[in-house]
């Protein structure tokens, strides 16, 4: 009987001892499965070297949702009351209305201490962008066009908008009423970010005469079409980065901004209010802004970084490349694209539903 008792006991002992085991063994296992990150972003924006890096290090999983435009991003936000993401990236012209809706959360940079590396000039070029945002790139909108295709020098909006008969139906333009519009009234030598009745109606009908002329209206993003590379289109808006971007593919895509100047963004990233991972979207933010990460990113995407650390790490001629850091001259004429009031991005949507549609 006792001898029974002690094989039960023993038997009983072996199962609690496995079952401790089991726990643990699954305890292990929850504790290494990697959390997800959803950044909210521009298609094409991102080094994949980096975000593997990243993904390694914090034992996470970067998910990138795409956004055509500042509308569409807009949208996705307001779809979702703000919820659904961790990062975003955002333009400099919308972070205080992001700020307003509750959507981003102000940071806590002591858990960014790279932040250190940003110029201070972005950090504080649009309203609320000091306390919830970190600058990501800046750069400029011009003309890019297949210099083997069109004849003579590109150095005009006029060139874009009343374009030689040469064009028509060769060119190609972005999806974006506050961009379109501004570049317009700017090509009349009006601001970009104009509320003038009569102004916005003169660009209306500029844009009306050039569309006859227009293959598509798309996003910023060229690259993926590959329609400059294979000629489709000859000529179109681009952000600089994308134009040398398509320049690696072929020899004679040409970049240039305008005599008139351009509209300038900047664009920041944010962390989410709803997240449940803001420290480790702050990781995030702080691991892409190490002086060495922010210069491989730059160059990856040949864009001007505000990270002033990570330009010991750039070669002198990407430093010293006018289409990506446009000289004071360009600058002065330039102006930054500005958040307007309900009533001008509805007239502004109006205009612009009537030339795409």
């Amino acid at each position: 009987m006792k001898k029974n008792m002690a094989i039960c006991w023993r038997l009983s002992l072996l199962v609690l001892i496995l079952l401790t085991f089991s726990y643990k063994i699954t305890d292990v296992y929850a504790s290494s499965e990697k959390e997800t990150l959803v950044f909210l972003t521009w298609a094409d924006y991102m080094d994949p070297d980096l975000i593997k890096r990243f993904e390694e290090k914090f034992n996470t999983k970067l998910k990138q949702v795409y956004f055509e435009s500042d509308e569409q991003r807009e949208q996705k936000l307001a779809l979702t009351s703000g919820q659904g993401y961790d990062l975003v990236v955002v333009s400099g012209a919308y972070v205080a209305a992001h700020t307003k809706r509750q959507w981003i959360a102000p940071l806590d940079f002591s858990q960014i201490p790279n932040i250190q590396h940003i110029a201070p000039r972005w950090r504080t070029a649009f309203p609320k962008t000091e306390n919830y945002t970190v600058p990501y790139f800046w750069g400029t909108i011009g003309i890019t066009y297949r210099k083997d295709l069109v004849s003579g020098e590109v150095n005009s909006w006029k060139q874009l908008f009343q374009p030689d008969e040469s064009l028509r139906g060769k060119i190609g333009m972005f999806n974006d009423s506050k961009e379109v519009i501004g570049i317009a009234l700017k090509a009349l030598n009006y601001s970009i970010n104009s509320k003038d009745r009569k102004e916005l109606t003169e660009a209306e009908k500029l844009l009306i005469t050039q569309k006859p002329f227009v293959k598509m209206y798309s996003t910023g993003d060229l690259v993926p079409k590959k329609v400059m590379v294979e000629g489709k289109v000859w000529m179109g808006m681009a952000y600089n980065g994308e134009a040398l971007l398509l320049q690696e593919r072929h020899p004679e895509i040409r970049f240039v901004v305008p005599e008139e100047g351009t509209g300038l963004w900047v664009d920041y990233l944010a962390v989410m209010q709803s997240s449940k991972k803001k420290e480790l979207a702050m990781a995030f933010i702080n691991f892409l802004n190490t002086p060495k990460n922010a210069a491989q990113l730059a160059s990856f995407l040949n864009y001007a970084t505000p990270n002033h650390a990570a330009e010991k790490f750039m070669p002198p001629e990407y430093l010293k490349n006018p289409l990506i850091y446009p000289n004071q001259e360009v600058l002065a004429k330039s102006e930054f694209f500005k958040k307007l009031s309900p009533r001008s991005e509805r007239k502004r949507n109006l205009i612009f539903s009537k030339i795409v549609h």
